[in-house]
């Protein structure tokens, strides 16, 4: 599945591993999803997830940053039409829609009102892991 991640999702992840954003976190390792991204989404991600504050293994925080780059889809993105409320969220979305991604998880929903999301579909990480239990059930008949 073709998604974008906010960055607030992967810092929750990794600082709780045993909720949501810790189960996309996983997937994301372990290559169950496609992670689409451009340098200003792997710039952020390796800045918040490099802070002191959280004292996450610069090794291992190195480790997966390659593996997001390495596994990620690059997409070229075209700024938005129309601003959100918050203009650091804007590359997320511009990449998603770039990308025909099948959604954006993000643990601020509200940063990305519907009337400018473009009919993106926009999912907090437990509405993620629902929306992709539904699409990968195996289907019956």
């Amino acid at each position: 599945m073709k998604v974008v991640v906010d960055t607030n999702v992967l810092v929750a992840g990794l600082l709780a591993p045993f909720g949501p954003p810790g189960e996309i976190v996983r997937m994301i390792a372990g290559g169950n999803l496609c992670l689409f991204l451009d340098a200003r989404i792997l710039t952020e991600y390796a800045d918040v997830l490099k802070r002191p504050k959280f004292r996450f293994d610069a090794e291992l925080i190195q480790t997966f940053l390659d593996q997001v780059k390495g596994d990620g889809q690059t997409v070229a993105a075209r700024p938005l039409t129309g601003r959100l409320p918050d203009p650091t969220d804007e590359p997320f979305l511009e990449v998603a829609l770039a990308g025909a991604a099948h959604c954006l998880i993000t643990g601020n929903t509200k940063h990305f009102p519907a009337s400018r999301r473009q009919g993106m579909r926009v999912l907090s990480p437990r509405e993620f892991l629902e929306y992709f239990r539904q699409k990968n059930q195996p289907r019956k008949g």
